[in-house]
């Protein structure tokens, strides 16, 4: 969280233990990167961070990435794709991702169970959040099903960039803001809030997010374990928030709860 907001790193990728992070060999700082960790403890106390250095084979790589990226299909009614895939006429909806250095290319579970549960949800003349919105696919799913309004908000720079070209890509107008909660002012009131972030944020944020909630809107939790689920559930339900959903994919959570 925030790694992305500075120095020498060409792209990321999250995996189950942690975050790779890909650095020219005649960029990498050591001390940099501790710094940086270090800043992150001083946040969050809880936050348990260390990290190892590994020298990669010399090839080439966006070569490789483009051969084994695959599409994916979301319950056969989505299709995620970058632009080097085939298009496909029997989907009802279609995504074009060009993923850089952002999250959320469907790949990962938690991004599959957020567009998965989105499918029965009705978005016509609604008005969504994206918050987290990292390549903006779950915002362009909303646009894509009727929404009213979209408002999609990531703190990292590169994914905000990465959100507002793949907006472009699949011709939606979504309003995309660089920041994070504290953005949620007053005036601001949504039908849904899709939040597929961390267990961490997901509770310190989670009060503002209800804050912008219509009566009787809806708001859909991801990222985090099956094993967080109670600590979610029980802030949500202090909130007010009424659990009406659960999905489990390779150990990951996602939550749909009214108000």
């Amino acid at each position: 969280y925030g790694l992305g907001e500075e120095g020498p790193y060409d792209s990321f990728e999250e995996t189950r233990d942690g975050i790779k992070a890909y650095v020219p060999a005649q960029s990498y700082d050591a001390s940099f990167v501790e710094q940086q960790l270090a800043s992150l403890r001083e946040l969050d106390g809880a936050i348990q961070c260390s990290f190892v250095c590994n020298d990669m084979e010399d090839k080439d790589y966006n070569e490789e990435w483009e051969r084994d990226y695959q599409p994916v299909l979301v319950d056969g009614f989505c299709w995620v794709r970058a632009p080097f895939h085939e298009h496909r006429d029997d989907v009802r909806y279609e995504i074009e991702i060009e993923p850089k250095m952002s999250f959320g290319t469907a790949h990962h579970s938690t991004t599959y169970l957020m567009l998965s549960m989105m499918e029965a949800v009705d978005l016509s003349a609604k008005r969504v959040l994206d918050m987290g919105s990292g390549t903006g696919v779950l915002a362009i799913l909303a646009a894509k099903k009727g929404a009213a309004y979209v408002e999609a908000i990531d703190v990292d720079e590169w994914a905000y960039k990465n959100a507002v070209e793949n907006f472009s890509r699949n011709a939606v107008a979504i309003n995309a803001l660089l920041g994070d909660a504290s953005l949620l002012t007053a005036d601001k009131h949504f039908d849904l809030v899709l939040a597929n972030i961390n267990r961490n944020i997901l509770l310190r944020d989670m009060e503002a997010y209800v804050s912008v909630m219509n009566p009787g809107a809806m708001i859909l939790f991801s990222g985090f374990f099956e094993s967080d689920v109670d600590a979610i559930a029980q802030e949500a339900n202090r909130l007010g928030l009424t659990l009406a959903e659960k999905r489990i994919r390779n150990d990951w959570a996602a939550l749909r709860f009214c108000r």
